[in-house]
């Protein structure tokens, strides 16, 4: 994905985290503290999947966080993603609640969702491909239209 990405010149990819929630999440925020993006997709595998999910939520504890992206808007258009409500209860859940939970420290508006991706094979490639595609322009007008109305993005 990222070598089809030469029309998407402002993204930025954080690859191989640690399998360590505090590790992973100091390691993102560093990252995010320095690239200061205008929204994120997290992704990790999902093997026993077989279509792409998106997370509605993450769970701490008694805690639950969700996005601020609308994302049963966003899959209207998607033909191999489905929302999940279960992230796993591991690093990849661990991680979205901490991103979750640091966006909302901030005092901007940063959307940020979690995608789950099947084992790749030949015969779901092309549409996963295709969906994700989709689902990082959807994000790129979101933070589009957030920032003409709120120029201090």
């Amino acid at each position: 994905l990222q070598e089809q990405h030469g029309n998407f010149s402002n993204l930025s990819f954080l690859r191989q985290l640690p399998v360590d929630i505090h590790l992973a999440t100091e390691q993102v925020v560093s990252n995010l503290k320095t690239l200061r993006p205008g929204g994120i997709i997290c992704c990790g595998m999902a093997e026993k999947r077989k279509t792409l999910t998106i997370e509605s939520q993450a769970r701490c504890h008694q805690e639950c966080l969700y996005s601020i992206v609308n994302i049963p808007e966003l899959i209207k258009s998607l033909a191999f993603t489905h929302i999940s409500h279960d992230a796993g209860k591991f690093v990849c859940e661990g991680l979205y609640y901490q991103l979750l939970k640091y966006f909302q420290s901030l005092p901007q508006t940063i959307p940020c969702i979690f995608v789950h991706v099947p084992i790749l094979n030949h015969s779901n490639q092309k549409l996963i491909q295709q969906d994700l595609n989709s689902i990082i322009k959807y994000l790129e007008q979101i933070i589009t239209n957030h920032k003409r109305r709120s120029p201090e993005l």
